[in-house]
Parts: structure tokens; C-alpha cells; sequence
């Protein structure tokens, strides 16, 4: 759920309907959620536009033949929901983070967005591992 929400957020705040915080504020009040919910959609939503030139940069290397603003806009605010998780969240597994934005890709994407999210979120799960450094190009390894 908050993942969903998260998404919703950031495609009003995409759609360039205001303050990020009033966006946050009236999503979370239109119906009652758990508190875990509100806490964890607040601070992956803050985590990902507090450090959005970076996950867009993140989410560039390792684009292969698809230029960035090709990408839909539901895909694009998946991966960087994802992005986020599996780089700034480090309690999270980066699996849980592929596979939630896959399941959210599905519902609300189109027919080929999880297979597209997965295959981005594993490169940058893959990369943010490497030993060599946080993000590199596979021609580096």
C-alpha cells in the first residue's frame, strides 16, 4: 500500500500539481491508513526527490537503446521509487524492491512495464553490489 501511495505522489507531483509536502499531506488524509504506511510512503517519497539527479542518473547508465524520455511516465516513477530503494534503503532486500515495483508495474503499467522494471532494477541491484564502485557500465567489469 504504501508503495502504491508513493506512486501516486509522485505522479501528482510529476504532473506538476503543487508542493511535494501539500501532495503528501492530501494524499495520506483521503482515507485512513496504518501509520507504518504514512511513515514509510513520506520517507521513500522524500528520500526519492531529495536525491532524484542522482536516481535519474542511476537509471540512465544503465538504459540500454531506450532513451530516458522515452520511458512512460508510470515506468519512470517505478524505477525511481525502486532506485531509491535499493539504494538508499539499505534494510530493505533489493529483491523486495524489484518485486514490489513489478507487482505495482503490472496494475498500473502496460503490458510489457514489469518486464522493462525488472530488467532496469536488476542492473542497478546488480551494479550497486559491485565491489568497483555503485554504478557501472558492464563493459567495466
Amino acid at each position: 500500500m504504501a508503495r502504491e501511495l508513493a506512486l501516486r505522489i509522485l505522479y501528482w507531483f510529476e504532473q506538476g500539481n503543487g508542493d511535494i509536502k501539500q501532495i503528501i499531506k492530501k494524499v495520506l488524509e483521503i482515507k485512513k491508513y496504518s501509520q507504518a504506511d504514512k511513515n514509510f510512503t513520506k520517507k521513500l517519497v522524500e528520500m526519492t526527490i531529495n536525491n532524484l539527479p542522482q536516481i535519474d542518473r542511476e537509471i540512465i547508465k544503465v538504459l540500454k537503446n531506450w532513451k530516458y524520455g522515452r520511458v512512460s511516465v508510470i515506468d519512470k516513477l517505478l524505477l525511481r521509487l525502486g532506485t531509491c530503494e535499493i539504494v538508499y534503503f539499505n534494510d530493505i532486500p533489493y529483491q523486495v524492491a524489484i518485486n514490489e515495483a513489478i507487482e505495482i508495474g503490472k496494475k498500473y503499467g502496460n503490458t510489457e512495464s514489469s518486464k522493462f522494471i525488472n530488467g532496469i532494477l536488476d542492473a542497478i541491484a546488480t551494479a550497486s553490489r559491485s565491489k568497483k564502485g555503485i554504478y557501472e557500465s558492464s563493459n567495466n567489469k
